[in-house]
């Protein structure tokens, strides 16, 4: 029985430590095994959160259809368009032909919307009570849309000036890229349909101009040029302008393509001086109504007094 004893003893403690060893490893296990319940709360937590990102982002989209709605509607109450009488649907204009007494002026502005310039250029218009016209650069329409919308709310007329500011020679297919791109973004910006065009520099042989006569936009040139794009003292700048200043007169002043710092600081004197002169602002579609009006007089008095002569 002593030998019993002695045989068992160790194998008892064995049995005993395999148990302890046992539990211990099933407690263990039971500690750092993920709880099904508490990952499923985690995954739940991820979905609410993915779910309630969409919903925030749904709720910007339509804060921004909103906004594009009330700037548009905003546009179209004020009666803001660019529309131009039939007879200039074609036709390049430099001036308006108006009776001498009539002393206004266009003021336009090509190149923009520019961050830099076009804001402090809005703020001097809106101080001073002026309504002028922007001819605008697609891709910088793109870029700074409220600029652009700015421009519109502040009741100023707005004008295609294709979307690359290209001068190379433009096969029709181009010259409609350029050119109707532009248009449309404009009017899904602003709620406005431009039939405005000025081509980059100037220039009418390139392809561009022959598109946009061929689709009836009015060709606004200038009788004026600045010649601000060459960065001149403000004094020259100024001369610049009033060496060709003329009522029914149009003004060429960059507010984007680069630095128009000289611009800026010269609006504010360009103003007063020609106010001073008896002048008063208009915009491209206000000039050429203007002259369509002093046009169908002109032809209306002639035809009374060819049927008064028979």
């Amino acid at each position: 029985m002593e030998k019993n004893k002695s045989f068992f003893r160790p194998q008892g403690i064995l049995v005993i430590l395999v148990c302890l060893s046992g539990s211990l490893s099933l407690g263990l296990m039971m500690l750092f095994k993920p709880n099904a319940s508490d990952a499923q709360s985690s995954r739940s937590v991820k979905v609410k959160d993915a779910t309630a990102n969409v919903g925030t982002q749904q709720r910007v989209e339509k804060l921004k259809d909103q906004m594009l709605t009330s700037w548009q509607q905003e546009a179209q109450a004020k009666g803001i368009a660019s529309d131009v009488p039939p007879r200039f649907q074609g036709a390049t204009i430099q001036a308006a032909k108006l009776p001498s007494g009539q002393k206004v002026v266009a003021l336009t502005f090509d190149d923009g919307p520019w961050p830099q310039t076009t804001a402090k250029i809005l703020d001097i218009l809106k101080k001073n009570d002026i309504k002028s016209t922007f001819f605008v650069v697609g891709q910088n329409v793109k870029n700074y849309p409220d600029l652009v919308k700015r421009v519109v709310t502040d009741g100023h007329a707005i004008g295609n000036h294709t979307w690359h500011h290209w001068y190379h020679y433009m096969n029709p297919r181009v010259a409609a890229y350029e050119i109707d791109n532009t248009t449309n973004l404009i009017y899904q910006t602003t709620g406005v349909k431009t039939s405005l065009f000025r081509p980059p520099g100037g220039m009418m042989h390139n392809g561009v101009a022959a598109y946009a006569r061929s689709n009836k936009y009015a060709i606004i040139m200038w009788s004026s040029d600045s010649v601000d794009y060459s960065r001149p003292a403000v004094p020259r700048l100024i001369n610049n302008i009033f060496r060709e200043a003329k009522a029914g007169g149009i003004v060429l002043m960059h507010d984007g393509g680069g630095d128009r710092t000289h611009t800026v600081q010269a609006l504010p004197e360009i103003i007063s001086k020609f106010r001073k002169q008896g002048y008063q602002f208009v915009t491209i579609p206000e000039l050429l109504a203007m002259q369509d009006k002093e046009q169908k007089l002109i032809a209306s008095g002639a035809s009374r007094t060819n049927a008064n002569k028979k």
